[in-house]
């Protein structure tokens, strides 16, 4: 009997043929229905057909559909059902009844989705887009202002709203010109009602069903107008607000409501809400469709439009009318680039980029629009670091002796350490030999974790610098970390019968004084200190070589004021924050880098974990249990004082409850950034000494602490550190060859918040957690500072446009090598000459 439905199947094989059907979904679904029907009216009795029972038919006949019509999951299910079939001869009557309704939901659902489908590719907008040649057309009104005139001369702009203006830093036309949209909101996904889901921004074709408009129950000054729209797949509320006395008046509201009559089509663009009611639209854009082939009047319906980033006074509508009314001018706009680059990388011309910026036509132009902009700035950017790099490769440096003999500096000091190099240190000291015996002043950045051997590096540098007659600067950005790397230099460099000063804002001025007259005269070898070697009275006879620890936490200008004071001394810089390639191409383009990859032997991994407040108890346990085992423990804080905003705590309030209450058994002492620096060297220097067993400190002890005792750290609020940052302080425990632990503790519910700490706790590699901390948090919080030097970008993203940076800094080097002046690329010349000012950079190495 099933086989009347079904006269297209042959007799010897039960399943679907999709080319016999022309793949005709809806056909398939009907004759299945129609099968199901049958088998339901004789009572669920798996009837026999002539040749195949009903449930082996279904279940062949499922796996038989037009599967090209169907997605993933829709695939899925219809296997799920034929397994069922399968079972369908043992189940109970009750059993198969629900199996039967189930296969009748699921083929429901497919056939609302061909047809919402048919509905969806039948509808179409008609957008009227702007003419490029009528929007770059110029009337006579238009012909007397120019990018350059100023923001006043767009007629509608008068003194109130150009001052407001300028608050946004848009005094000219070509200012907002450059002011680029900070969002988009598209309306261009064209969906029929059952399709949209909540939270998407969608614009729905349907028909008028219902309108109604009352006053609001709890607000007089408030109307409400409320349409029910339907189209062939479901229906949904829009719902129009009118605040105000004039607009809430119930003679506005009727005459609103007049507007939409039933069984008018209106297309509706907005964002789907739902509830416990349905899908609704509030406050949606309406637009009554007069006829099938009418244009849309409204400028936002089914279409993508920006919104910008404003100021009082300025309405969002204004400000893109505004933008609007002056983009004409962007035929003004010059190309710096090539028409053969454009071609060969498929970019569009900078004009049309601006265009198609404020006024994009669908979202693969603007992507296309956006990629060009954002190619220049990593352009511009890249070129001047080369030029930079090979300007500063031009001048003359001291040409240094690496004394490869036994008796010289470098040998000895390697000859009285108690371990031997790394083959990466050894790696990275022929890079630096190859780079000092040249006329051409080295600029390398060292790249290593916490603990990768850079301060041996470094030292062996510097006495590179005084074995051929001249002198080192180490330089370090706190007086902790500088007086670490004075006390590890003092302990070897007495054996080499070599003076090493340390010269910081806190030396006595008595002392400072036979310092520089030591300096002067040549006798000091090696000077460390802080910023204070920027200082003018600070006079070398003959520098050598510099060496910058954690560079990134320098001014640019602040290092080359030290380079000045050199003939055109070799620099090192040296990073324990491992920063992502991005970055470091954007920071360091001018620098060649080295990387220590490997930690020294013995070195046992940190085991991390995080833990909530209730699991303080398993923290406070494995402290005890370490002290006792005579190791030594790190608490770290973020803040210093209480914040009621943040709800953090301090550290000075662990310090007394850890050292009166729940550790008072033990030595606990505390430090922070607040306190004078003799305090700071006195309480480093007690834990140095094994005198203390608890160190409660803010982020001071990032950089400089050297602790090979300390076994465990307790970061309290650890998601309100950044990722890199928690990596450096985790590089303080695990320094010997005991078993260290880094427990973060975090109060923090969020889900991204933890998933964001738990790359922690999967991971040793720095440079993998800055890469995900750079996407995380951007660039200046990877660095820890804004006083980097790092470039203010319009568009670009050091997080999602790596391979834009990584193309623009091949096509820098391109352009150099051919046109090393940019004798033929005079406008891209003027533009880094431009930049160059605008982001401080001037013309000497960093």
């Amino acid at each position: 009997m099933v086989e009347r439905y079904n006269k297209n199947l042959s007799s010897s094989d039960s399943k679907y043929n999709p080319d016999s059907k022309s793949s005709d979904l809806i056909t398939w679904i009907r004759s299945l229905q129609q099968s199901l029907t049958v088998e339901v009216d004789h009572g669920f009795t798996n009837i026999q057909g002539r040749t195949n029972r009903f449930s082996y038919f279904v279940s062949g006949y499922l796996l038989g559909g037009p599967s090209k019509d169907f997605n993933e999951c829709d695939l899925s299910k219809l296997k799920e059902l034929a397994l069922s079939f399968e079972k369908y001869s043992t189940m109970s009557t009750e059993d198969r009844r629900r199996l039967i309704v189930k296969t009748r939901q699921v083929l429901h659902n497919l056939y609302k989705y061909q047809e919402g489908t048919e509905i969806t590719e039948s509808i179409k907008l008609k957008i009227r887009r702007p003419d490029d040649s009528i929007v770059y057309k110029r009337n006579s009104l238009k012909d007397s202002i120019s990018l350059g005139s100023p923001i006043s001369a767009i007629k509608g702009v008068g003194p109130k709203q150009a001052e407001r203006l300028s608050s946004l830093g848009l005094i000219l036309i070509r200012d907002l010109i450059n002011y680029f949209p900070r969002d988009y909101v598209d309306y261009t996904s064209l969906k029929t009602i059952d399709k949209s889901q909540a939270g998407q921004n969608v614009t729905i074709v349907a028909k008028i069903r219902r309108c109604s408009s009352f006053k609001s129950p709890k607000n007089p000054n408030l109307s409400i107008l409320e349409l029910l729209i339907k189209d062939k797949t479901g229906g949904m509320k829009v719902t129009r607000f009118f605040a105000g006395r004039r607009n809430s008046s119930i003679a506005y509201v009727k005459s609103q409501q007049s507007l939409y009559s039933v069984g008018a089509t209106v297309a509706v663009s907005g964002l789907v809400k739902e509830s416990k009611y349905g899908k609704s639209l509030i406050d949606p854009l309406i637009e009554i469709i007069d006829s099938p082939n009418s244009y849309l009047k409204s400028r936002t319906i089914g279409r993508i439009f920006p919104v910008y980033s404003l100021t009082e006074g300025i309405t969002a509508d204004k400000f893109r009318d505004l933008v609007q009314s002056i983009l004409h001018l962007t035929s003004d706009i010059e190309e710096p680039l090539p028409k053969d680059t454009l071609k060969r990388l498929d970019l569009p011309t900078k004009k049309k980029a601006f265009f198609n910026i404020h006024n994009p036509e669908n979202s693969k132009i603007l992507a296309k629009s956006k990629r060009r902009i954002v190619f220049e700035e990593f352009l511009l950017l890249q070129l001047s670091l080369l030029l930079r790099r090979d300007l500063h490769k031009k001048r003359n440096s001291p040409q240094l002796n690496i004394g490869l003999t036994s008796n010289s500096l470098v040998a000895k000091f390697l000859s009285i350490l108690p371990f031997s190099l790394t083959d990466a240190q050894k790696r990275v000291l022929k890079e630096i030999d190859l780079d000092i015996v040249k006329s051409e002043p080295m600029s390398r950045l060292l790249q290593g974790d916490v603990g990768s051997g850079k301060t041996v590096i470094a030292i062996s540098a510097l006495l590179s610098a005084v074995q051929s007659g001249w002198q080192g600067a180490f330089m370090a950005p706190t007086e902790v970390l500088a007086t670490q790397h004075y006390q590890t230099l003092s302990k070897w460099i007495p054996q080499l019968e070599l003076n090493v000063d340390l010269l910081t804002g806190s030396t006595p001025k008595s002392r400072r004084k036979e310092i520089l007259t030591d300096l002067v005269n040549g006798s000091t070898k090696i000077l460390v200190g802080t910023h204070a070697l920027f200082e003018d009275p600070v006079v070398f006879e003959r520098l050598g070589l510099v060496v910058v620890d954690e560079q990134h936490r320098f001014g640019v200008k602040q290092r080359n004021k030290l380079l000045n004071k050199g003939l055109q001394p070799h620099l090192l810089t040296m990073t324990a924050t491992p920063i992502p390639r991005t970055l470091a191409l954007t920071l360091h383009g001018d620098l060649d880098v080295s990387q220590l990859d490997e930690l020294p032997p013995g070195r046992t991994p940190i085991n991390t974990k995080l833990i909530s407040p209730k699991d303080k108890k398993y923290a406070y346990d494995l402290i005890r249990s370490e002290i006792n085992k005579g190791h030594q423990i790190y608490v770290v804080l973020p803040l210093i004082e209480e914040s009621e905003k943040l709800e953090l705590s301090s550290a000075v309030d662990v310090y007394h409850k850890l050292s009166t209450e729940i550790f008072s058994d033990f030595t606990v002492e505390l430090l922070h950034g607040k306190m004078k620096n003799i305090e700071k060297q006195e309480v480093i220097r007690n834990f140095l000494n094994k005198k203390s067993d608890i160190l409660v400190s803010t982020t001071v002890i990032e950089v400089g602490v050297d602790v090979p005792n300390a076994s465990v750290m307790l970061i309290e609020d650890s998601d309100r550190f950044g990722l890199a940052q928690l990596h450096q302080l985790r590089g303080r425990v695990g320094r010997g060859a005991s078993k260290s632990y880094c427990l973060l503790s975090h109060q923090n519910k969020n889900r991204l918040s933890r998933q964001r700490l738990e790359v922690l706790v999967n991971s040793n590699d720095g440079f993998e957690i800055s890469e995900i901390d750079l996407r995380f948090r951007g660039p200046g919080q990877v660095l820890g500072t804004k006083q980097s030097g790092l470039p203010d970008f319009a568009l670009a993203s050091l997080a999602d446009d790596a391979d834009v940076l990584e193309l623009a800094r091949n096509e820098a080097r391109d352009i150099l090598n051919s046109d090393p002046d940019l004798t033929n690329n005079s406008m891209l010349r003027s533009l880094i000459k431009e930049q160059w000012q605008r982001l401080k950079i001037g013309n000497k190495l960093n």
